[in-house]
Protein backbone atom coordinates (compact mmCIF):
# COMPACT_ATOMS: atom_id res chain seq x y z
CA UNK A 1 0.00 0.00 0.00
CA UNK A 2 0.99 3.63 -0.43
CA UNK A 3 1.09 5.68 2.78
CA UNK A 4 1.43 9.46 2.96
CA UNK A 5 2.60 10.61 6.40
CA UNK A 6 1.57 14.22 6.98
CA UNK A 7 3.87 16.18 9.30
CA UNK A 8 1.75 19.10 10.46
CA UNK A 9 3.03 22.68 10.46
CA UNK A 10 4.02 23.52 14.04
CA UNK A 11 4.55 27.23 13.30
CA UNK A 12 8.32 27.06 13.75
CA UNK A 13 11.02 28.47 11.49
CA UNK A 14 13.10 25.35 12.13
CA UNK A 15 11.02 22.35 13.16
CA UNK A 16 11.65 19.63 15.71
CA UNK A 17 12.40 16.31 14.08
CA UNK A 18 9.16 14.22 14.03
CA UNK A 19 10.72 11.19 15.70
CA UNK A 20 7.46 9.28 16.13
CA UNK A 21 6.62 9.58 12.43
CA UNK A 22 10.13 8.45 11.52
CA UNK A 23 9.69 5.28 13.59
CA UNK A 24 6.33 4.60 11.93
CA UNK A 25 7.80 5.22 8.47
CA UNK A 26 10.60 2.72 9.11
CA UNK A 27 8.22 0.01 10.34
CA UNK A 28 5.84 0.47 7.41
CA UNK A 29 8.63 0.52 4.83
CA UNK A 30 10.26 -2.58 6.30
CA UNK A 31 6.91 -4.35 5.91
CA UNK A 32 7.03 -3.73 2.15
CA UNK A 33 4.77 -0.69 1.82
CA UNK A 34 5.61 2.58 0.07
CA UNK A 35 5.97 5.60 2.37
CA UNK A 36 6.09 9.27 1.42
CA UNK A 37 6.54 12.22 3.78
CA UNK A 38 4.50 15.39 3.34
CA UNK A 39 6.40 18.19 5.07
CA UNK A 40 3.84 20.81 5.91
CA UNK A 41 6.12 21.65 8.85
CA UNK A 42 9.14 22.65 6.75
CA UNK A 43 7.44 24.40 3.85
CA UNK A 44 4.37 25.80 5.64
CA UNK A 45 2.04 24.46 2.97
CA UNK A 46 -1.65 25.25 3.51
CA UNK A 47 -4.40 22.64 3.42
CA UNK A 48 -5.35 23.51 -0.17
CA UNK A 49 -1.87 22.46 -1.22
CA UNK A 50 -2.33 19.18 0.64
CA UNK A 51 -5.63 18.51 -1.14
CA UNK A 52 -4.01 19.03 -4.55
CA UNK A 53 -1.05 16.87 -3.56
CA UNK A 54 -3.35 14.00 -2.59
CA UNK A 55 -5.50 14.27 -5.72
CA UNK A 56 -2.40 14.42 -7.92
CA UNK A 57 -0.94 11.37 -6.19
CA UNK A 58 -1.96 7.80 -5.63
CA UNK A 59 -2.26 7.16 -1.89
CA UNK A 60 -4.20 4.44 -0.13
CA UNK A 61 -3.76 5.86 3.37
CA UNK A 62 -3.00 9.20 5.03
CA UNK A 63 -1.26 8.94 8.41
CA UNK A 64 -1.30 11.78 10.94
CA UNK A 65 0.24 11.67 14.41
CA UNK A 66 0.13 14.35 17.09
CA UNK A 67 0.51 14.96 20.80
CA UNK A 68 -2.29 16.49 22.86
CA UNK A 69 -2.75 20.26 22.80
CA UNK A 70 -5.04 22.98 21.49
CA UNK A 71 -2.71 23.83 18.60
CA UNK A 72 -2.28 20.21 17.52
CA UNK A 73 -6.02 19.64 17.79
CA UNK A 74 -6.82 22.52 15.46
CA UNK A 75 -4.09 21.59 12.96
CA UNK A 76 -5.08 17.93 12.72
CA UNK A 77 -8.73 18.96 12.48
CA UNK A 78 -7.95 21.16 9.46
CA UNK A 79 -5.83 18.47 7.84
CA UNK A 80 -8.60 15.88 8.22
CA UNK A 81 -11.15 18.32 6.80
CA UNK A 82 -8.88 18.80 3.79
CA UNK A 83 -8.38 15.07 3.24
CA UNK A 84 -12.13 14.47 3.51
CA UNK A 85 -12.69 17.04 0.75
CA UNK A 86 -10.32 15.39 -1.74
CA UNK A 87 -11.68 13.63 -4.80
CA UNK A 88 -9.70 10.43 -4.18
CA UNK A 89 -10.17 10.48 -0.39
CA UNK A 90 -7.63 7.96 0.98
CA UNK A 91 -8.33 6.36 4.35
CA UNK A 92 -7.27 8.45 7.37
CA UNK A 93 -5.33 6.87 10.24
CA UNK A 94 -4.73 8.97 13.35
CA UNK A 95 -2.20 8.16 16.07
CA UNK A 96 -0.37 9.55 19.07
CA UNK A 97 -1.28 11.20 22.36
CA UNK A 98 -3.96 13.40 20.79
CA UNK A 99 -6.56 10.75 19.78
CA UNK A 100 -5.53 7.81 21.97
CA UNK A 101 -7.40 8.82 25.19
CA UNK A 102 -10.77 9.13 23.39
CA UNK A 103 -10.64 7.45 19.95
CA UNK A 104 -14.39 7.53 19.34
CA UNK A 105 -14.56 11.30 19.68
CA UNK A 106 -11.79 11.82 17.11
CA UNK A 107 -13.20 9.26 14.69
CA UNK A 108 -16.54 11.05 14.64
CA UNK A 109 -15.34 14.65 14.95
CA UNK A 110 -12.57 14.40 12.35
CA UNK A 111 -14.32 11.79 10.17
CA UNK A 112 -11.22 9.60 10.36
CA UNK A 113 -11.24 5.90 9.50
CA UNK A 114 -8.96 4.50 12.19
CA UNK A 115 -7.19 5.48 15.40
CA UNK A 116 -4.05 3.59 16.38
CA UNK A 117 -4.18 3.53 20.18
CA UNK A 118 -0.81 3.80 21.91
CA UNK A 119 2.47 2.47 20.53
CA UNK A 120 2.09 2.23 16.78
CA UNK A 121 4.90 0.38 15.00
CA UNK A 122 3.39 -3.11 15.11
CA UNK A 123 -0.24 -1.96 14.98
CA UNK A 124 0.10 0.14 11.82
CA UNK A 125 1.81 -2.70 9.97
CA UNK A 126 -0.92 -5.19 10.90
CA UNK A 127 -3.64 -2.67 10.04
CA UNK A 128 -2.20 -1.98 6.58
CA UNK A 129 -1.86 -5.72 5.98
CA UNK A 130 -5.50 -6.25 6.93
CA UNK A 131 -6.69 -3.41 4.67
CA UNK A 132 -4.57 -4.58 1.75
CA UNK A 133 -5.91 -8.14 1.98
CA UNK A 134 -9.49 -7.27 2.95
CA UNK A 135 -9.11 -9.11 6.25
CA UNK A 136 -11.19 -8.87 9.42
CA UNK A 137 -10.25 -5.66 11.23
CA UNK A 138 -11.41 -6.93 14.62
CA UNK A 139 -8.32 -9.15 14.72
CA UNK A 140 -5.97 -6.17 14.65
CA UNK A 141 -5.23 -5.29 18.27
CA UNK A 142 -4.88 -1.68 19.35
CA UNK A 143 -7.18 0.10 16.90
CA UNK A 144 -10.55 1.85 16.92
CA UNK A 145 -12.90 2.41 13.99
CA UNK A 146 -16.54 2.88 13.02
CA UNK A 147 -18.59 0.27 11.15
CA UNK A 148 -21.62 0.64 8.85
CA UNK A 149 -20.93 4.25 7.96
CA UNK A 150 -23.17 6.39 5.80
CA UNK A 151 -21.93 7.43 2.33
CA UNK A 152 -20.82 10.83 3.65
CA UNK A 153 -18.48 9.09 6.14
CA UNK A 154 -20.51 9.84 9.28
CA UNK A 155 -22.38 7.72 11.78
CA UNK A 156 -21.49 4.09 12.34
CA UNK A 157 -21.03 1.79 15.31
CA UNK A 158 -17.91 2.35 17.39
CA UNK A 159 -15.52 -0.58 17.58
CA UNK A 160 -12.39 -0.83 19.72
CA UNK A 161 -10.25 -3.94 19.51
CA UNK A 162 -8.27 -5.66 22.22
CA UNK A 163 -5.48 -3.58 23.74
CA UNK A 164 -2.12 -4.33 22.18
CA UNK A 165 0.75 -5.49 24.34
CA UNK A 166 3.77 -3.23 24.39
CA UNK A 167 6.79 -4.14 22.29
CA UNK A 168 9.02 -5.85 24.83
CA UNK A 169 12.32 -5.86 22.92
CA UNK A 170 12.48 -2.28 21.74
CA UNK A 171 15.97 -2.87 20.32
CA UNK A 172 14.15 -4.83 17.61
CA UNK A 173 12.17 -1.77 16.49
CA UNK A 174 13.66 -0.51 13.21
CA UNK A 175 15.82 2.60 13.41
CA UNK A 176 13.86 5.74 12.43
CA UNK A 177 13.77 6.26 8.65
CA UNK A 178 16.08 9.28 8.74
CA UNK A 179 16.71 9.01 4.99
CA UNK A 180 13.08 9.90 4.23
CA UNK A 181 13.39 13.24 6.02
CA UNK A 182 15.26 16.46 5.29
CA UNK A 183 17.89 16.18 8.01
CA UNK A 184 19.63 19.29 6.69
CA UNK A 185 16.59 21.21 7.91
CA UNK A 186 15.92 19.47 11.22
CA UNK A 187 19.59 19.44 12.25
CA UNK A 188 19.57 23.25 12.39
CA UNK A 189 17.14 23.27 15.32
CA UNK A 190 18.86 24.96 18.26
CA UNK A 191 18.96 23.47 21.75
CA UNK A 192 20.16 24.87 25.08
CA UNK A 193 23.96 25.30 25.18
CA UNK A 194 24.33 24.15 21.59
CA UNK A 195 27.05 25.91 19.60
CA UNK A 196 26.02 27.77 16.47
CA UNK A 197 28.06 25.48 14.24
CA UNK A 198 26.68 22.24 15.68
CA UNK A 199 24.09 20.09 13.94
CA UNK A 200 21.55 18.45 16.25
CA UNK A 201 19.17 15.50 16.12
CA UNK A 202 16.55 13.91 18.36
CA UNK A 203 16.95 10.35 19.59
CA UNK A 204 15.35 8.00 22.15
CA UNK A 205 17.19 5.86 24.70
CA UNK A 206 14.02 4.29 26.08
CA UNK A 207 10.24 4.49 26.20
CA UNK A 208 7.90 5.35 29.03
CA UNK A 209 8.16 6.62 32.59
CA UNK A 210 7.52 4.93 35.93
CA UNK A 211 6.13 8.03 37.64
CA UNK A 212 2.44 9.00 37.70
CA UNK A 213 2.10 12.79 37.90
CA UNK A 214 -1.58 13.73 37.96
CA UNK A 215 -1.33 16.16 35.03
CA UNK A 216 0.40 13.71 32.69
CA UNK A 217 -1.21 11.38 30.16
CA UNK A 218 0.90 8.36 29.37
CA UNK A 219 -0.08 5.97 26.58
CA UNK A 220 2.19 3.18 27.81
CA UNK A 221 2.70 1.87 31.34
CA UNK A 222 6.19 1.37 32.74
CA UNK A 223 9.63 2.00 31.29
CA UNK A 224 11.50 0.04 28.60
CA UNK A 225 15.16 0.92 28.07
CA UNK A 226 17.16 0.41 24.91
CA UNK A 227 20.52 -1.32 25.20
CA UNK A 228 23.54 0.99 25.25
CA UNK A 229 24.85 -0.87 22.18
CA UNK A 230 21.70 0.03 20.23
CA UNK A 231 21.85 3.67 21.35
CA UNK A 232 25.50 4.10 20.41
CA UNK A 233 24.95 2.39 17.05
CA UNK A 234 22.28 4.96 16.16
CA UNK A 235 24.41 7.85 17.42
CA UNK A 236 27.38 6.72 15.33
CA UNK A 237 25.12 6.35 12.28
CA UNK A 238 23.87 9.92 12.67
CA UNK A 239 27.35 11.28 13.24
CA UNK A 240 28.78 9.48 10.20
CA UNK A 241 25.91 10.14 7.79
CA UNK A 242 24.61 13.55 8.89
CA UNK A 243 27.51 15.12 10.85
CA UNK A 244 25.43 15.40 14.03
CA UNK A 245 27.40 16.60 17.05
CA UNK A 246 24.58 17.51 19.47
CA UNK A 247 21.94 14.98 20.50
CA UNK A 248 18.59 15.80 22.07
CA UNK A 249 17.54 12.72 24.03
CA UNK A 250 13.78 13.05 23.85
CA UNK A 251 12.94 10.31 26.36
CA UNK A 252 10.35 11.26 28.92
CA UNK A 253 13.03 10.36 31.45
CA UNK A 254 16.57 9.39 30.45
CA UNK A 255 17.51 9.55 34.15
CA UNK A 256 15.22 6.63 34.98
CA UNK A 257 17.66 5.51 37.69
CA UNK A 258 21.20 6.45 38.79
CA UNK A 259 22.46 3.01 37.74
CA UNK A 260 21.18 3.25 34.16
CA UNK A 261 22.29 6.87 33.78
CA UNK A 262 25.83 5.95 34.79
CA UNK A 263 25.76 2.94 32.46
CA UNK A 264 24.83 5.11 29.47
CA UNK A 265 27.43 7.74 30.32
CA UNK A 266 30.20 5.20 30.81
CA UNK A 267 29.37 3.64 27.44
CA UNK A 268 29.51 7.06 25.74
CA UNK A 269 32.90 7.81 27.31
CA UNK A 270 34.31 4.39 26.44
CA UNK A 271 33.06 4.64 22.84
CA UNK A 272 35.31 7.65 22.22
CA UNK A 273 32.46 9.27 20.29
CA UNK A 274 32.58 12.97 21.06
CA UNK A 275 29.35 14.94 21.11
CA UNK A 276 27.27 17.09 23.45
CA UNK A 277 23.72 16.35 24.52
CA UNK A 278 20.65 17.24 26.55
CA UNK A 279 18.04 15.10 28.27
CA UNK A 280 15.16 15.09 30.76
CA UNK A 281 15.88 14.09 34.35
CA UNK A 282 14.55 13.57 37.85
CA UNK A 283 15.88 15.76 40.63
CA UNK A 284 15.74 12.97 43.21
CA UNK A 285 18.34 11.19 41.02
CA UNK A 286 20.50 14.31 40.59
CA UNK A 287 23.40 13.13 42.77
CA UNK A 288 26.87 14.56 42.46
CA UNK A 289 28.45 11.32 41.20
CA UNK A 290 25.75 10.80 38.56
CA UNK A 291 25.93 14.39 37.35
CA UNK A 292 29.73 14.36 37.18
CA UNK A 293 29.57 11.27 34.98
CA UNK A 294 26.97 12.97 32.77
CA UNK A 295 29.16 16.06 32.45
CA UNK A 296 32.17 13.95 31.47
CA UNK A 297 30.03 12.18 28.85
CA UNK A 298 29.10 15.49 27.20
CA UNK A 299 25.82 16.46 28.87
CA UNK A 300 25.28 20.24 28.78
CA UNK A 301 21.59 20.55 29.76
CA UNK A 302 19.08 18.59 31.84
CA UNK A 303 15.40 19.48 31.64
CA UNK A 304 13.71 19.00 35.02
CA UNK A 305 10.01 18.79 35.79
CA UNK A 306 9.85 20.83 39.01
CA UNK A 307 6.27 22.15 38.78
CA UNK A 308 6.03 23.69 42.28
CA UNK A 309 8.11 24.76 45.27
CA UNK A 310 5.57 23.57 47.82
CA UNK A 311 5.58 20.10 49.36
CA UNK A 312 1.80 19.90 49.74
CA UNK A 313 1.26 20.89 46.12
CA UNK A 314 3.87 18.36 44.98
CA UNK A 315 2.12 15.65 46.97
CA UNK A 316 -1.27 16.58 45.50
CA UNK A 317 0.11 16.19 41.98
CA UNK A 318 1.85 12.85 42.82
CA UNK A 319 5.29 14.15 41.86
CA UNK A 320 7.12 11.80 44.27
CA UNK A 321 9.64 14.53 45.03
CA UNK A 322 10.19 17.12 47.77
CA UNK A 323 11.28 20.76 47.80
CA UNK A 324 14.55 19.76 49.48
CA UNK A 325 15.29 17.25 46.72
CA UNK A 326 14.56 19.95 44.14
CA UNK A 327 16.93 22.46 45.74
CA UNK A 328 19.68 19.88 46.29
CA UNK A 329 19.33 18.54 42.75
CA UNK A 330 19.49 21.96 41.09
CA UNK A 331 22.48 23.00 43.18
CA UNK A 332 24.24 19.72 42.35
CA UNK A 333 23.52 20.22 38.65
CA UNK A 334 24.89 23.75 38.60
CA UNK A 335 27.92 22.70 40.66
CA UNK A 336 29.16 20.29 37.98
CA UNK A 337 28.62 22.81 35.19
CA UNK A 338 25.42 21.47 33.61
CA UNK A 339 22.55 23.87 32.92
CA UNK A 340 19.21 22.92 34.48
CA UNK A 341 15.91 23.43 32.69
CA UNK A 342 13.12 24.67 34.95
CA UNK A 343 9.59 23.46 34.20
CA UNK A 344 6.90 25.04 36.37
CA UNK A 345 3.14 24.88 36.10
CA UNK A 346 0.70 26.66 38.39
CA UNK A 347 -2.87 26.01 39.42
CA UNK A 348 -2.92 22.37 40.44
CA UNK A 349 -5.18 21.25 43.29
CA UNK A 350 -4.57 23.33 46.43
CA UNK A 351 -2.08 25.82 45.00
CA UNK A 352 -2.15 29.47 46.06
CA UNK A 353 -0.66 32.81 45.04
CA UNK A 354 1.88 32.48 47.86
CA UNK A 355 3.17 29.26 46.30
CA UNK A 356 3.52 31.00 42.95
CA UNK A 357 5.68 33.65 44.58
CA UNK A 358 7.98 30.93 45.93
CA UNK A 359 8.21 29.46 42.41
CA UNK A 360 9.31 32.79 40.97
CA UNK A 361 11.87 33.42 43.71
CA UNK A 362 13.40 29.99 43.10
CA UNK A 363 13.53 30.48 39.33
CA UNK A 364 15.27 33.83 39.62
CA UNK A 365 17.74 32.62 42.26
CA UNK A 366 18.97 29.63 40.24
CA UNK A 367 18.51 30.88 36.67
CA UNK A 368 21.73 30.42 34.68
CA UNK A 369 20.03 32.00 31.63
CA UNK A 370 20.46 29.04 29.31
CA UNK A 371 16.75 29.40 28.54
CA UNK A 372 13.93 31.89 28.98
CA UNK A 373 11.35 30.23 31.23
CA UNK A 374 7.87 31.39 32.16
CA UNK A 375 5.15 29.68 34.20
CA UNK A 376 2.01 28.29 32.59
CA UNK A 377 -1.32 27.17 34.05
CA UNK A 378 -1.70 23.44 34.61
CA UNK A 379 -3.78 21.81 31.86
CA UNK A 380 -5.80 18.61 32.48
CA UNK A 381 -5.09 16.85 29.21
CA UNK A 382 -7.46 14.02 28.27
CA UNK A 383 -6.21 10.72 29.65
CA UNK A 384 -4.52 12.26 32.68
CA UNK A 385 -5.78 11.69 36.24
CA UNK A 386 -6.38 15.45 36.52
CA UNK A 387 -8.68 15.30 33.48
CA UNK A 388 -10.87 12.63 35.05
CA UNK A 389 -10.88 14.57 38.33
CA UNK A 390 -12.11 17.63 36.42
CA UNK A 391 -14.92 15.59 34.86
CA UNK A 392 -15.84 14.15 38.27
CA UNK A 393 -16.01 17.67 39.72
CA UNK A 394 -18.13 18.92 36.84
CA UNK A 395 -15.40 21.24 35.53
CA UNK A 396 -15.18 19.51 32.13
CA UNK A 397 -17.97 17.67 30.36
CA UNK A 398 -15.96 15.51 27.96
CA UNK A 399 -13.16 15.53 25.36
CA UNK A 400 -15.12 17.74 22.98
CA UNK A 401 -15.81 20.28 25.73
CA UNK A 402 -12.10 20.30 26.59
CA UNK A 403 -10.82 20.92 23.06
CA UNK A 404 -13.65 22.99 21.65
CA UNK A 405 -14.39 25.19 24.67
CA UNK A 406 -11.90 24.97 27.53
CA UNK A 407 -8.37 24.49 26.14
CA UNK A 408 -7.94 27.42 23.78
CA UNK A 409 -4.29 28.25 24.59
CA UNK A 410 -1.58 26.69 26.76
CA UNK A 411 -0.98 29.99 28.58
CA UNK A 412 -4.64 30.47 29.48
CA UNK A 413 -6.79 28.60 31.98
CA UNK A 414 -8.57 25.50 30.77
CA UNK A 415 -9.80 24.62 34.27
CA UNK A 416 -9.27 26.52 37.52
CA UNK A 417 -8.48 23.99 40.29
CA UNK A 418 -7.60 26.63 42.89
CA UNK A 419 -9.73 28.61 45.34
CA UNK A 420 -8.79 31.79 43.47
CA UNK A 421 -11.20 33.46 41.07
CA UNK A 422 -10.15 33.44 37.41
CA UNK A 423 -9.35 37.14 37.72
CA UNK A 424 -7.17 36.60 40.77
CA UNK A 425 -5.46 33.68 39.03
CA UNK A 426 -4.55 35.71 35.96
CA UNK A 427 -3.42 38.64 38.06
CA UNK A 428 -1.04 36.43 40.03
CA UNK A 429 0.30 34.76 36.87
CA UNK A 430 0.71 38.13 35.15
CA UNK A 431 2.77 39.42 38.07
CA UNK A 432 4.88 36.25 38.20
CA UNK A 433 5.74 36.20 34.51
CA UNK A 434 6.37 39.96 34.47
CA UNK A 435 9.09 39.35 37.08
CA UNK A 436 10.58 36.48 35.09
CA UNK A 437 10.58 38.47 31.84
CA UNK A 438 12.15 41.46 33.58
CA UNK A 439 14.85 39.19 35.01
CA UNK A 440 15.57 37.86 31.51
CA UNK A 441 15.62 41.32 29.93
CA UNK A 442 18.01 42.63 32.57
CA UNK A 443 20.34 39.72 31.89
CA UNK A 444 20.23 40.32 28.12
CA UNK A 445 20.89 44.03 28.63
CA UNK A 446 23.81 43.33 30.98
CA UNK A 447 25.29 40.72 28.64
CA UNK A 448 25.06 43.01 25.63
CA UNK A 449 26.74 45.82 27.55
CA UNK A 450 29.57 43.45 28.44
CA UNK A 451 29.93 42.53 24.76
CA UNK A 452 29.82 46.18 23.75
CA UNK A 453 32.46 47.22 26.28
CA UNK A 454 34.71 44.31 25.43
CA UNK A 455 34.40 45.03 21.70
CA UNK A 456 35.32 48.71 21.79
CA UNK A 457 37.30 49.08 24.99
CA UNK A 458 39.34 45.88 24.62
CA UNK A 459 39.21 45.63 20.80
CA UNK A 460 37.78 42.10 20.95
CA UNK A 461 38.46 40.61 17.49
CA UNK A 462 36.42 37.47 18.30
CA UNK A 463 33.16 39.45 18.38
CA UNK A 464 30.51 37.91 16.09
CA UNK A 465 27.66 40.40 16.38
CA UNK A 466 24.71 40.94 18.69
CA UNK A 467 22.94 37.78 17.61
CA UNK A 468 19.54 36.55 18.67
CA UNK A 469 20.87 33.00 19.23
Amino acid sequence: MRLLLVIYDNDSQISYFPLGAAYIAAAVRDAGHVVEIYNQDIYHYNEEHLKKHIDNGDYDVIGIGACGGYYQYLKVKKICEAVNETDKRPKIILGGHLPSPDPEFFLRKFKADFVVIGEGETTIVELLHALENNMCLSRVNGIAYLTKRMPDNVGGTYMETKKRRLIEKIDDIPMPAYDLFDINHYSLNMNPNQKRNQRSMSILTGRGCTFRCNFCYRMDVGFRPRSVESILCEIEYLMDNYQISYFAFEDELLMSSPKRTIEICKAIIDSRLRFTWRCSGRLNFARGDVLSMMKNAGCVFINYGIESMDDTALKNMDKDITVKQIVDGIENTLAVGISPGFNFIFGNIGETADILEKDVAFLIKYDDHSQLRTIRPVTPYPGSPLYYYAIEMGLIKDCEDFYENKHVNSDLLAVNFTDMSDGEFYSALHKANAQLLKNHQEYVSFSNKELLDNLYLNKDASFRGFRKI
